[in-house]
């Protein structure tokens, strides 16, 4: 009579291979769904990028050309507003001392160089808070609000479409928009 004498070489050798086959599904499995779980928080974290962002545009005037505070002195009633052609930072200016919604026109930062409204560089822990964020900022008039640039060249219009592209580290792009009217 035989005593029992356990697995022999080819079954433990299937025994690893079924073993691996499974081991290497249920890694992909994970690693697909731990990227995945990262998603969320980049995207508040980009959301939270461009609100403050917004927040900092419409806090400035509507135009170079709006009195900064006197009622009824608006563009495009006495002067004209900034044509289209003109919409941008104005000479010398810099972030910093930008004045009216369209000097944010054509702004373009990222990582390190990510600052808040006072010029400070944003970090958390000694490190950049927005490594591997891209922000775009598109500034155009927009009078019948459907998101299309109105006119060109010598056009000057009431409402400006302020646009913030944020572009995460992720790759993706999420655009955040808000008018602004001239009142």
């Amino acid at each position: 009579m035989r005593a029992d004498r356990g697995f022999t070489l080819i079954e433990l050798v299937a025994g690893m291979v079924v073993f691996s086959i499974v081991i290497v599904i249920v890694v992909n499995l994970v690693m697909s769904q731990a990227s995945r779980s990262v998603d969320p928080v980049v995207q508040s974290r980009a959301s939270h990028l461009a609100e403050s962002l917004l927040q900092e545009i419409m806090r400035t005037r509507f135009d170079e050309n709006s009195a900064a505070s006197a009622p009824g002195s608006r563009c495009n009633e006495a002067t004209p507003c900034t044509p289209s052609s003109g919409l941008g930072p104005d000479s010398g200016e810099t972030r910093s001392n930008f004045d009216d919604v369209d000097d944010f026109h054509g702004l373009s930062v990222s990582g390190s160089s990510i600052q808040d409204s006072r010029g400070q560089a944003v970090s958390a822990g000694g490190n950049a808070a927005f490594a591997g964020f891209a922000v775009a900022v598109q500034v155009f008039y927009d009078d019948n609000l459907d998101g299309v640039r109105d006119g060109s060249g010598a056009y000057t219009g009431n409402v400006k479409l302020v646009s913030v592209t944020v572009t995460t580290p992720l790759n993706e792009a999420i655009s955040f928009t808000a008018h602004r009217w001239n009142h």
